[in-house]
């Protein structure tokens, strides 16, 4: 969204609500796919975990607070979550940069076909995110924004359900590839990317 107010793109102002709407049923697909090649998945404890974990209920908290409020009620937070979003930004990216680094030294070293798949996935993905998104008639700027949402991982909520669905999984290694491989791909190359493609269509 910042790259897009930065390009002079405009964007529908739901999308930011989409992040929120997408991760219930993208950790339920995943854990639908992974069903398929195994048994013993804890259903129940991962639809908790998602419905209930401290993201999905902040996401949600924030789009029926963000719903109720008026354009005076915001104008009183804008200073704390709009002035300070930058900082607290680079906060949590010095953060994650650390959680990489551990994830990676429990785990090892990837696979190549793992790390390939970081890769691929996003480009993938994202490609398919902005043309579905301009065939429903979303902006230039709308289509980029939503066909990088769709290259994107779960950093927060998916690890926490997959460690209760899957307790034998390498989430150390899955999350370093989201964090270290897939998460950095699309901040440099998938974001300048995503525009592109949604300006040669549109």
């Amino acid at each position: 969204m910042i790259f897009a107010a930065e390009a002079d793109f405009i964007t529908e102002p739901y999308l930011t609500s989409l992040v929120a709407i997408l991760e219930v049923p993208g950790i339920v697909v995943a854990l639908v796919l992974v069903s398929m090649k195994s048994d013993g998945i804890k259903w129940r404890s991962a639809v908790h975990e998602v419905l209930t974990g401290r993201s999905v209920l902040l996401l949600v908290g924030g789009l029926v607070i963000g719903a109720v409020s008026s354009a005076n009620s915001f104008s009183r937070v804008e200073p704390f979550f709009v002035g300070m979003f930058s900082g607290l930004l680079t906060l949590f990216l010095l953060d994650m940069g650390a959680t990489v680094a551990t994830r990676f030294a429990t785990s090892g070293k990837p696979p190549l076909r793992m790390a390939i798949f970081a890769v691929i996935s996003p480009i993938v993905f994202g490609t398919t995110g902005v043309i579905a998104a301009h065939a429903i008639g979303m902006s230039i700027g709308g289509s980029a924004v939503f066909g990088i949402m769709a290259a994107s991982a779960s950093y927060i909520a998916a690890p926490a359900a997959v460690r209760i669905a899957l307790p034998n999984a390498d989430s150390g290694l899955s999350l370093g590839l989201a964090l270290g491989v897939t998460f950095p791909f699309n901040l440099t190359i998938g974001i300048p990317l995503a525009f592109i493609l949604s300006r040669s269509i549109g």
